[in-house]
């Protein structure tokens, strides 16, 4: 299966990082195909301009040369592993830019007669993502309502296919738990999240 890891954390040797060190090596010791694509290392520009905004609005692509990497990865994706910190109960800045840049009609979307079509990522079956919260799991799912969880996987996974399996495999309270219960941590959200890609 061809696999993209959209990583964002600004540093790889960062307890996200080996996250990201451990995903690249489930899938590839499972034979898939790996593309790891770096937003912080890449510089990647998140700000969606006005030329842009406007050809969403009129259900036009936006042919910006820095994209044309991302739209081909995206394109050939049959799976899609994020790998990222919730910071403010939602995705970094970089990541929640890609999908407002990358995801443009006709590469992740269409509108027919103003309606949002869904189901457009019609080859992309399997969809995980591993994330990391500073605040306990309770705290996360009881007070604050899990917004970035509900974002992917209710809203954002409806462009995949039609019956995509999805994992969520969060990591909760990082801030508080010592290395050795954070590797462990990490190795059960992994695997948890591979599980899809078996």
């Amino acid at each position: 299966m061809n696999v993209l890891v959209l990583f964002c954390h600004p540093t790889r040797d960062s307890f996200q990082g080996s996250i990201l060190a451990a995903v690249e090596a489930a899938l590839g010791g499972a034979g898939h195909a790996v593309r790891v694509v770096d937003l912080y290392a890449e510089g990647f520009d998140p700000v969606l301009d006005a030329g842009a905004w406007r050809a969403h609005r009129h259900d036009q692509a936006w042919p910006a040369a820095d994209l044309a990497p991302h739209l081909a990865s995206l394109a050939w994706a049959e799976g899609l592993v994020l790998v990222f910190p919730t910071w403010w109960y939602g995705l970094p800045a970089l990541l929640k830019g890609w999908f407002d840049r990358v995801w443009q009609p006709g590469a992740a979307f269409t509108l027919e007669d103003g309606m949002f079509q869904t189901n457009h990522l019609t080859r992309l079956g399997r969809f995980a993502v591993v994330t990391t919260h500073g605040s306990p799991g309770w705290f996360i799912r009881w007070i604050v309502g899990d917004p970035a969880r509900k974002q992917l996987t209710r809203g954002l996974a409806l462009q995949f296919a039609r019956g995509v399996k999805t994992c969520w495999a969060p990591i909760y309270g990082v801030d508080g738990k010592a290395p050795a219960v954070l590797a462990r941590a990490r190795d059960r959200a992994v695997g948890r999240a591979m599980r899809l890609f078996r």
